[in-house]
């Protein structure tokens, strides 16, 4: 099967379609599914370059950062189910001395 190639002008073009229509839709993959086909191309073409569009236009620092921020995140989200699994632990534990005690 022969590779179809795009021109930059097409590339950007579907890409700034997708942009502009990605509110459209419950989310991104479901917007590349809708303008693929329109472009002449497969969804998985139209978000490699969506991809390469947010790498070259968002700084690294950025990206850094939010990767960053989402790490403290989840470092603060496992530190509260930590602190419920041992409250659970403990009540479940009165609750078996509890038993005993009956």
């Amino acid at each position: 099967m022969k590779r179809q190639t795009y021109t930059p002008e097409i590339k950007e073009r579907a890409v700034r379609m997708l942009i502009e229509a990605a509110n459209d839709y419950p989310s991104i993959w479901s917007a590349i599914q809708a303008i693929a086909p329109k472009i002449g191309c497969t969804p998985e073409t139209l978000r490699s370059w969506h991809k390469k569009h947010i790498d070259q236009t968002i700084p690294a620092n950025v990206q850094a950062q939010s990767q960053e921020q989402r790490i403290k995140d989840l470092e603060r989200e496992n530190r509260e189910l930590k602190q419920a699994n041992e409250i659970i632990r403990k009540a479940a534990g009165l609750e078996a001395q509890a038993e005993k005690g009956r």
